[in-house]
């Protein structure tokens, strides 16, 4: 292995690192935060508006937040956006009223959605070549889901000691802190130069909407983001109905702990195999394990005891685990570097909206048929989007797409395109905006 080689790995595990950290403390915050709400209201309705604001709302700002990525320096973006999450962290540690805390909660929401477009677009300037995107995209998902799996069962545990949740919020400030010391120690491209890069100068990727065109126009990404519209539409209900789902079963805060680590856990093992994924298998891993997410919904939905509703979360994240993983690879290969952070955001938006209606059906559809049905609905849902994504396995009978080599790097550079609607000049159909694959 080179020293460029080993460079590049450095730069991935340090943002992995970064990301353990940072999640852990806030998967513990946000854990935190929904039961001490749903503990304090006993609201479905609450809930609802907890989770409609951090992870609905906020991410149909995603286009705006997106264009700071493409047009600023990413590495800075990303710092700037942890800091200020921070802010809003440490500010939640002296409120008790569970109103502002979610309106607080909802303003460090916001400001980490420009990390969140901008370091997934940095991965692939990031590594030493078009072959470790994949290594890449998994091990930082293993370092989110990592996070994902141990910060609510310590949120859940810290809430049982003297300072209940403001020392879950104190905690998650502090891990932001160490996520930004590590973000700074990485060195690297994140972005092409946008004083050379052709994509740059055109005014027809110039807007901040210029992402959600892309998103539209490219048939493969187009697919992606409807289907999992769809998916987030029932799936989006269950995560309404955990706390309840949680108390339906007797086992309190702990309880609801575990539903989330039982995920996190699933989704840290289904992102170890992003090692084995490669362009062309990554739509095939990526249909199976679809399908794999509605088997596990269906089965929390009709789990007898508790622990059979575990066993199916923990598939459920494996399967959820290996979507990420190869939906990321899949669009930061059919996306060019000046839209690619624009591009994430307007897909993570679209999620957004279909959370956002979840969210507003959620309370209702709970009170009627209860936390299990509800996981069931979302079964029926992520069975959809299943069958919608898997026209996508004729992918992997593509050709593959030769990287230029950057003479001044030493390295592999990926695939340029001159604009949206043509690669290295040569134009192509509008279903098939950025490369020669075939339409799905």
């Amino acid at each position: 292995m080179s020293t460029r080689q080993r460079s590049a790995r450095s730069r991935i595990r340090r943002l992995a690192v970064g990301r353990l950290i940072s999640i852990t403390g806030g998967a513990a915050a946000y854990t935190a935060l929904n039961f001490t709400v749903w503990d304090r209201t006993h609201s479905p309705s609450m809930q609802a508006l907890s989770l409609l604001l951090t992870f609905g709302v906020a991410g149909l700002l995603g286009s705006v937040a997106g264009a700071l990525g493409d047009r600023f320096d990413r590495r800075k973006v990303m710092i700037w956006s942890e800091a200020i999450s921070a802010g809003f962290f440490l500010a939640m540690v002296f409120v008790h009223a569970p109103a502002t805390l979610i309106v607080l909660a909802f303003g460090s929401a916001i400001a980490e959605l420009p990390f969140l477009s901008a370091s997934r677009a940095a991965i692939p300037n990031l590594v030493e070549s078009d072959e470790q995107i994949s290594w890449a995209n998994g091990l930082i998902t293993m370092g989110v889901h990592a996070g994902i799996a141990v910060g609510p069962l310590l949120g859940g545990l810290l809430l049982l000691l003297p300072f209940h949740a403001s020392g879950v919020f104190a905690l998650n400030a502090v891990t932001f802190g160490v996520s930004v010391v590590l973000t700074l120690t990485v060195h690297g491209d994140f972005q092409e130069d946008r004083a050379t890069e052709p994509a740059a100068s055109t005014d027809h990727d110039a807007g901040i909407l210029a992402g959600l065109a892309f998103l539209w126009r490219e048939s493969v990404l187009r697919r992606l983001a409807i289907a999992w519209f769809v998916f987030v539409l029932g799936m989006g209900m269950s995560m309404v109905a955990d706390a309840p789902l949680a108390e339906s079963f007797r086992s309190g805060s702990i309880g609801f702990a575990l539903l989330i680590t039982c995920w996190g856990t699933g989704s840290v093992l289904g992102a170890a195999c992003g090692r084995f994924m490669k362009g062309r298998t990554e739509p095939v891993w990526l249909a199976i394990a679809s399908f794999g997410i509605a088997a596990a919904a269906f089965g929390v939905g009709w789990a007898p005891v508790f622990p059979v509703a575990l066993v199916c979360l923990l598939i459920m994240g494996t399967s959820d685990g290996i979507t990420m993983v190869a939906e990321n690879g899949i669009m930061q290969r059919r996306t060019p570097d000046a839209l690619r952070s624009r591009t994430m955001a307007a897909f993570d938006a679209v999620l957004s909206c279909g959370l956002a209606i979840a969210y507003i059906l959620a309370a209702r559809v709970l009170r009627t048929f209860g936390p299990q049905p509800v996981y069931r609905i979302g079964g029926v849902t992520a069975l959809l989007a299943a069958l919608m994504l898997s026209p996508l396995i004729r992918l992997r009978h593509e050709p593959e797409v030769e990287a230029e080599v950057d003479a001044g790097a030493g390295r592999a550079a990926p695939p340029r395109f001159t604009s949206v609607g043509s690669i290295d000049g040569e134009p192509v159909g509008v279903l098939s905006a950025t490369s020669d694959r075939p339409s799905v």
